[in-house]
């Protein structure tokens, strides 16, 4: 069976974690990460490719962080205050995995790399700290989740021009709901 593909258009990196687990909301979520291997995938996928091989246990750990982050997205595209528990376990898992920011020139491709990171851990560390970076700046204005109430993915949208997710399925559910609707009520009356 061919395995789900990833979700990389929702605008950063900690918002494509989330998008590891679509329908989050619906009756039959698809997982995108259910296994270490695929994991791994996602991780170079996102150029986070650690040094180290993917175990179950990283997986489990970025699930955990998955499903931390989500309320406290989700609390942001509505201006709700966060959850306090989500709050305080995102804390955690930068105390936890957060390392230190190291920078160095490259050659080819000319510009700034950083090292990879030692293992999944630490991948799923500078996610943690890109969410908690974006939850809390100016750019966490730009953030909005999908109408449809099975997806309700939280994506980035600086021009405030987007309704649905970037997913198709739910822009075409949302239009053929609202044409359906628009008939509805233009249907004349006998």
């Amino acid at each position: 069976m061919e395995p789900i593909p990833f979700r990389l258009d929702t605008g950063a990196t900690w918002l494509n974690l989330l998008a590891t687990r679509g329908s989050a909301f619906g009756r039959h979520p698809e997982e995108r990460i259910p296994t270490p291997e695929r994991l791994a995938d996602w991780l170079a996928a996102v150029e986070l490719t650690p040094e180290g091989p993917v175990a179950v246990a990283d997986l489990e750990l970025a699930r955990h962080l998955r499903e931390t982050l989500r309320p406290l997205a989700l609390s942001a595209t509505t201006g709700a205050e966060p959850p306090p528990d989500a709050a305080a376990a995102l804390i955690a898992f930068l105390e936890a995995y957060d390392e230190p920011l190291r920078l160095a020139g490259a050659a080819e491709p000319p510009g700034l790399v950083r090292p990879a990171p030692a293992g999944a851990a630490a991948a799923l560390g500078r996610i943690a700290r890109q969410a908690a970076e974006q939850l809390t700046g100016p750019e966490r204005h730009a953030l909005k989740s999908c109408p449809e109430s099975d997806c309700r993915g939280v994506f980035a949208d600086p021009d405030g021009r987007r309704r649905w997710c970037p997913s198709p399925a739910c822009a075409t559910r949302g239009r053929v709901r609202a044409h359906r609707a628009r008939k509805a009520t233009a249907a004349p009356t006998a």
